[in-house]
């Protein structure tokens, strides 16, 4: 009995550490971002990160490191760049959060699946920011500036759809996924 609280203690420890650092660089790849003209926001370097952390280790795991670091990222840009909505770092954990689960389902599916699933979440992510943003400026919301209209509110949250950047990253994943495997595995994940 023993043994196996030790074993528990240890794998929470390790989890908790893989956390923290995650965190840190998810949160610094959300810093160290591009700006992009209002109203959009900036691109930031983190998703390769998430991407394939979701991949390398378990999924609750994953996402709380993508959470927090994408939260801690997203309110230092906010309150130290100025420009952005106080609603962001929020949005960063509804709209990135879930796509680890996704990428997480598919990772035993084979490489297809799970490309294909990477692409499914940055378009979960996509349309996450755009719906909500969309209704923001309908209602003026979080220091949105309100459109009157659906049409023109539309117009402007369809500048999210510049999110399918994040596409890009995909490769950048499938290469750390490749390079980090065996290093994880010798930790215990995979």
């Amino acid at each position: 009995m023993e043994e196996g609280a030790t074993e528990v203690k240890s794998r929470n420890s390790k989890s908790l550490a893989v956390l923290a650092v995650f965190s840190a660089l998810i949160a610094l790849g959300t810093i160290l971002s591009i700006p992009l003209p209002a109203p959009l926001y900036e691109l930031t370097w983190s998703p390769a990160i998430y991407l394939a952390l979701a991949v390398l280790i378990d999924a609750p795991t994953a996402f709380g490191a993508t959470a927090l670091g994408s939260f801690i990222g997203e309110a230092f840009n906010v309150a130290f760049r100025g420009g952005g909505s106080p609603i962001y770092p929020f949005g960063m954990i509804w709209a990135r959060g879930p796509e680890v689960f996704i990428v997480a389902w598919a990772k035993r599916k084979g490489r297809r699946t799970m490309v294909l699933a990477m692409v499914g979440a940055t378009v979960f992510e996509t349309l996450g920011f755009f719906f909500s943003d969309w209704a923001f400026y309908y209602y003026g919301l979080f220091s949105y500036t309100a459109y009157p209209s659906l049409t023109a509110s539309f117009g402007v949250a369809s500048l999210d759809f510049f999110t399918m950047l994040d596409l890009l990253y995909i490769p950048v994943a499938l290469l750390v996924i490749r390079e980090a495997g065996p290093a994880f595995r010798r930790l215990g994940y995979g």
